[in-house]
């Protein structure tokens, strides 16, 4: 009798990867909270220019976790991929450090040292990021599987703590303006140099505790090296490798190719990060989701859920792609056409993202314990419904943004409470819809395709990423800009609505400061005003969320008993 009980309490173990968990994200979020201001006011780029590098960095921070996955899975163990990924992340932030400390003098050498900088921090995450998410899992006996949910809800609170943190102490010393607004473009290193000492503590604190508390339920060490794996890691009857022939192998690697062209064919323009990162993003998530499809050993069952995975990973795409606008429109927006009057006083516009990680941490227990009410009166809706909320939310958040700065006009302010209540329905959203779909992951993926599926997953975040990026680049002109073509003696609303032809002396002048001569143009739209960029977020995924939710019967089904 006392054998069949189920313990309560979680494992020591998740606390550990939660610690680890957040000072990783203190270190991402902080970075990402300052990273677009520093590359417009110290590396004197375009508004546009930031976005699609914001967009192509985060997607490719979502990319590597594919190789990071494969690498731990075949070769090093989760553990030292861990440890491999935190050090490298900590010396691509101190790299930013040095950027931001020598850009005044040597421009050129900033600017290489941010690429070298971005390059490491991106394969530093492809290391650490899915080999920590799939750790969580394994904590947990067959029996307690259920837990799942809530532990991934735990860990979801580490992950936002650290974002809070990060995103609160970045900003705080490295945007800085003083009570003229004049910001202190050389104040930005401090914000990096945090980040940095924030990955080496997190390192530091898997480094020491890892033998003693991260392990399976029977006492032996959670992701070591795959060599020393047994067969009763494995579900009863499960594959226990993945078996791909040499010509799927051989397709995936043309699908790949043709993918990539095609994509790149459609993207078009001269950005290399446009036409040459997102289509291999895009390119690389379709290759892995047919390879993964193409293994002989896989059931029926098994593959049924693998597409259900896949199916909800293309909806998540259209979440990301409205809820990352954080770090670059809406940052702009913040900086730029928001009255940040908070109580008093006048807040970084990087800190404004804050509100986010300030929510989840208030809410992820109260969802928590809502979706295990539902669960004990058996009212609980099954994840892809959980999800089609979400997106729902999402639209209904830029709804009521896009409703506010309707008439604004180009020197109207947007009141800070506006963006705070779009942050707080988009937690609500997130809540719906993230921890949810890595729970799912965790719950229909077979046990030798887990880091994979869970690539394939962050593969989704990463084309939303690379979305949010273009998607972000669309932003028509803000206020300051207005503002400062009368400053250079030229009106931009008549150039704008092409009433007006500038001379070629004053295009040049524009250029040189930045400034765009045309309204951007989106899927064959010209973009006015902001009221018509935030509609097209409405747009998205408001439509993303009716199509998931009629899907939901069809996908319940495919689940073959899961919730």
């Amino acid at each position: 009798m006392v054998e069949t009980q189920v313990k309560t309490a979680h494992p020591k173990g998740l606390w550990v990867l939660f610690g680890t968990e957040m000072w990783e994200r203190f270190n991402f979020y902080g970075m990402r909270a300052i990273l677009t201001l520093f590359l417009i006011n110290s590396l004197m780029m375009k508004e546009a220019d930031a976005s699609i590098i914001y967009g192509g960095f985060l997607g490719l921070c979502y990319l590597t976790p594919m190789l990071g996955g494969f690498v731990a899975d075949r070769f090093f163990g989760n553990r030292n991929c861990i440890l491999l990924g935190g050090l490298m992340m900590a010396i691509g932030q101190l790299l930013l450090f040095t950027s931001a400390s020598i850009f005044g003098t040597n421009l050129s050498l900033a600017t290489t040292l941010m690429w070298s900088a971005l390059g490491i921090i991106i394969f530093g995450n492809g290391f650490f990021k899915p080999n920590i998410s799939s750790m969580v899992g394994s904590l947990y006996p067959k029996q307690e599987k259920s837990k799942l949910d809530t532990a991934f809800t735990i860990f979801y609170m580490g992950i936002n703590l650290g974002a809070f943190l990060g995103q609160l102490i970045c900003p705080l010393i490295g945007d800085i303006k003083d009570a003229n607004g004049i910001r202190d473009i050389h104040a930005f290193k401090w914000g990096f140099l945090a980040a940095s000492i924030a990955m080496l503590i997190g390192t530091l604190v898997f480094y020491f505790l890892k033998n003693k508390y991260v392990i399976t339920p029977e006492g032996k060490p959670l992701g070591g090296l795959p060599s020393k794996n047994e067969a009763s890691d494995f579900e009863e009857g499960e594959a226990q490798k993945a078996v791909f022939s040499a010509k799927s192998l051989v397709m995936a690697v043309i699908a790949f190719v043709a993918l990539f062209f095609a994509f790149r064919y459609l993207l078009g323009g001269e950005n290399f990060i446009k036409t040459v990162i997102y289509p291999i993003i895009y390119a690389s998530g379709l290759t892995l989701a047919g390879l993964i499809i193409s293994d002989t050993s896989l059931t029926k069952i098994e593959r049924d859920r693998i597409f259900v995975i896949y199916i909800v990973a293309f909806f998540i795409i259209f979440f990301w792609a409205a809820f990352e606008q954080a770090g670059s429109s809406l940052t702009f927006i913040a900086d730029n056409q928001t009255d940040r009057n908070f109580f008093g006083w006048n807040m970084p516009p990087s800190m404004v993202q804050i509100f986010n990680g300030l929510f989840v941490f208030s809410f992820a227990l109260p969802f928590s314990i809502l979706w295990d009410k539902l669960r004990a009166s058996g009212k609980e809706p099954i994840s892809p419904v959980k999800q089609a909320i979400g997106l729902g939310l999402i639209a209904l958040s830029y709804f009521i943004l896009a409703y506010n700065v309707k008439d604004l006009g180009n020197s109207g302010l947007l009141g800070i409470k506006w963006l705070i209540l779009m942050y707080l329905i988009q937690t609500f959203a997130e809540l719906c819809l993230s921890p949810i779909g890595l729970s799912l992951v965790g719950k229909l993926s077979p046990k030798r395709f887990s880091s994979l599926l869970f690539g394939v997953f962050f593969l989704s975040n990463a084309a939303g990423y690379a979305l949010a990026g273009t998607l972000g680049s669309i932003i028509p002109a803000t206020g300051d800009k207005f503002i400062k073509a009368k400053e250079l003696g030229i009106e931009l609303q008549p150039i704008l609505d092409k009433t007006v032809t500038p001379t070629a002396e004053q295009l040049q002048i524009l250029t040189t400061n930045q400034i765009d001569a045309s309204n951007p143009i989106f899927a064959g739209f010209e973009i006015h005003n902001l009221f018509e960029f935030f509609m097209v977020f409405v747009v998205l995924t408001g439509l993303a969320a009716v199509i998931l939710f009629a899907l939901t019967p069809v996908l319940k089904k495919m689940m073959h008993g899961v919730r």
